[in-house]
């Protein structure tokens, strides 16, 4: 088994890589100094920064700070692209450069395009790249474009673009959350008439109970970690449920805390290690344990709930034996679940892409949300639903209103203000789709990399390169740019948030909406504010109407208008004027009364059936290292894991002796969609499970789509490992 490279997460080797990116990005001074810029976070939906001042949270503490965060600043501070790069590496070449190859090449500073047939990119000016666009959208039906959006844009551009979209003629927009938390807000919207998690980031603070489940904060989200070492000092106790056991998981070093730093902090109590794909059948296995222990909350069930009844029924009439045999975990082990839970007065469900990414992926966010409410973990501080969303502006993005289908009152809004109609539109996925069949002819992509992203890398760029034109909205090279080219390909260089020259606000996972002031360096250069760009391209492709395009360049102006429009967001039109940051109105349930039509919980029973695999095959599921971000890929090596490349398999032990396999054997490892040559790591995971670095490994995601929320089964893939 490799051995990781540290002995817990965080830690003095965080310190010393800070340093370093430091020493990258121009010192340590002008990376400390845009750090505490007022600008909300550039990485996770955690969220802090803002009108505190950088490396503050929304209740003041300062340092909040991790690796991420340093990342992305540093990466950011890179020195602009000459145009001799591109006139000296072709497209062909560029295909064959790694992520982190392409994200340390520097910030793109000028338009760049290429045509078909064209071996280079080539610079072009800003009026020849938005006429371009704006002509190939004038000529091309309505039907025939998608808009997509990452979760690293501003709410004002993501509320300008979508508008422009809806008022060019199409509703085929969607954002990055469709390929990772959708069955997260497809579920809790019927569950609470609210698609978002039901806490604050104080409710944290006054858990008993912490269930993290398919989620890697320690890797992904590391200042959550704090919360969670902070809830057991307090004397409460974290489960933690994920196939791979992660040192960060188990054991972490936080950097702000002098005790912690020196000797270590635990973070877990319990570590269930189930089968991949089998979290309903866990999730059942813990809800009959409760009932047998008479533990569940009636009077909340009684009276703010409706589809108990059948939800208990079904728990009890589950077979035990059938349980465990499908989850893999053993009757002590959950039995000891069982038992921190009956003692815990509030509780927290956590859940990531674990969770969202499967098949079944809206039956596993259900099945945990039954398991909460019987506890009467819904509705009270302390206690809640928590999805740990990945990019830190995703939910604000999708507020505003940036998918294929919005809240009715937004749209009613919309049309009676402005004339602007919103019908439902194709997700992403749907999208792809269209495409491959030749029924897209332009797509415009603000910021992000929908190509690497997206399942069965092979149909993704047969899929993108059969559009007319397509047009990345960026800061940065990245593989989408090279394997997702259309016949005719845009790079339209932008500022990222922090180097903006007007505010631009951002919401966290948390409800919590931020203003970011802007005003640090961007690279030399030609790039545009987002809402610059956008505007830019309005003025060209839409006659004038009611919308006042021509007056959106004032991002206070856009704020008026989201403020007039969008549920929850009221707030945001006196922001400018009181700089005062706030919680979006009507996400937060801390009283048992819910945005459903009858004002109670909405349960539901999900089938038990787990992820199976023929007796010579593997569940795959794949994931991020402790080195990236999304599909930012920073670091080769995967300090945590041990691992010093990417282009390895984990599995278990036992699974190697019994395939004859030694550590760093090479192999191909083999799915319907595809298949790769890697080699062998010994990892901690339940035998007849691996484990692939994403998005490498998305060549090997088949096409197997949740049918509720439209995202692919990233982690629940059958594939044989061969010698």
């Amino acid at each position: 088994m490799p051995k990781p490279l540290v002995r817990a997460g965080g830690g003095l080797a965080a310190l010393r890589y800070s340093f370093r990116k430091a020493g990258n990005a121009g010192g340590l001074f002008k990376l400390y100094r845009r750090l505490r810029s007022r600008n909300a976070c550039k990485t996770c939906a955690v969220g802090m920064g803002g009108q505190k001042g950088g490396m503050v949270n929304e209740a003041g503490h300062f340092p909040e700070i991790c690796k991420k965060s340093i990342q992305a600043s540093a990466a950011d501070m890179q020195a602009a692209i000459p145009e001799r790069f591109f006139q000296d590496h072709s497209i062909v070449e560029l295909e064959r450069w790694s992520s982190m190859e392409l994200e340390e090449v520097g910030r793109l500073a000028f338009p760049v395009g290429a045509a078909e047939g064209d071996t280079h990119y080539r610079r072009l000016s800003w009026d020849d790249a938005l006429d371009h666009l704006s002509v190939s959208l004038s000529n091309t039906s309505p039907d025939g474009t998608f808009f997509y959006a990452s979760g690293r844009s501003s709410n004002e551009a993501a509320f300008l673009m979508q508008t422009l979209a809806r008022a060019y003629g199409t509703a085929n927009i969607h954002n990055c959350s469709f390929y990772c938390h959708q069955a997260s807000g497809v579920v809790l919207s019927r569950m609470l008439g609210s698609g978002t998690a039901t806490v604050t980031l104080d409710d944290l603070d006054h858990a008993d109970l912490a269930i993290v489940a398919g989620a890697n904060p320690a890797s992904n989200h590391p200042r959550l970690i704090v919360k969670l070492t902070q809830l057991r000092k307090r004397g409460g106790k974290v489960i933690v449920i994920n196939p791979l056991k992660e040192l960060g998981l188990v054991r972490f070093r936080v950097p702000s805390q002098v005790k912690s730093m020196l000797f270590g902090s635990d973070v877990s109590d319990l570590y269930l290690q189930p089968h991949v794909g089998s979290d309903v059948a866990l999730f059942k296995a813990l809800l009959k344990g409760v009932l047998e222990h008479d533990a569940t909350d009636r009077v909340f069930l009684a009276n703010h709930v409706e589809g108990w009844d059948e939800v208990e029924a079904d728990a009890q009439a589950a077979d035990w034996g059938e349980l465990i045999q499908l989850c893999g975990v053993g009757r002590s082990e959950i039995e000891a679940a069982v038992e921190a839970m009956v003692n815990a007065k509030r509780g927290l469900a956590l859940w990531a892409m674990g969770l969202t990414h499967h098949k079944n992926g809206c039956d596993n966010i259900q099945a945990l949300g039954n398991l909460a409410a019987a506890r009467g973990w819904i509705g009270k501080q302390g206690s809640g639903l928590m999805p740990i969303r990945g990019h830190s502006n995703i939910q604000g993005v999708g507020s505003v209103g940036f998918s294929p289908a919005v809240k009715q009152v937004l749209a009613e809004k919309m049309e009676l203000a402005y004339g602007i109609p919103s019908a439902k539109g194709l997700d992403t996925y749907g999208s792809m789709e269209a495409a491959l069949a030749g029924k897209i002819q332009v797509a415009v992509m603000l910021g992000g990399n929908l190509w690497g992203s997206g399942p069965d890398l092979e149909w993704a760029t047969r899929a993108m390169q059969a559009i007319e034109t397509t047009a990345y909205i960026t800061t940065k090279l990245n593989q989408g740019h090279l394997h997702g080219r259309g016949k005719r390909t845009l790079l339209l260089p932008v500022l990222a948030r922090d180097e903006e020259r007007q505010s631009t606000t951002q919401e966290s996972m948390f409800n919590f909406v931020r203003l970011s002031e802007g005003g640090q360096d961007g690279p030399a250069g030609e790039a545009k504010s987002e809402v610059e760009l956008v505007c830019a391209l309005a003025a060209r492709l839409l006659p004038q109407g009611p919308f006042p395009f021509e007056k959106m360049t004032s991002h206070a102006a856009v704020r008026k208008v989201i403020a007039a429009v969008v549920p929850g967001y009221a707030a945001i039109g006196e922001i400018d004027s009181e700089g005062e940051e706030f919680q979006v109105a009507g996400r937060t349930f801390h009283e048992p009364r819910f945005n459903t039509e009858s004002g109670k919980l909405r349960l539901a029973v999900p089938p038990t059936g787990a992820f199976e695999v023929a007796e010579d095959q593997f569940r795959l599921m794949t994931l991020r290292s402790e080195g990236q971000f999304n599909t930012v890929v920073y670091e080769e090596e995967d300090l945590y894991r041990g691992n010093l490349r990417r282009d390895v398999v984990m599995i278990n032990r036992w699974d190697g002796e019994r395939l004859g396999l030694g550590e760093f054997d090479p192999v191909t490892v083999e799915s319907t969609a595809g298949k790769m040559t890697v080699v062998v790591a010994f990892a901690d995971l339940p035998p007849g499970n691996a484990a692939m670095y994403y998005p490498e490994a998305n060549l090997l995601v088949p096409r197997n789509i949740d049918p509720e929320s439209g995202t692919p089964a990233f982690k629940s893939i059958a594939v044989r490992i061969v010698k």
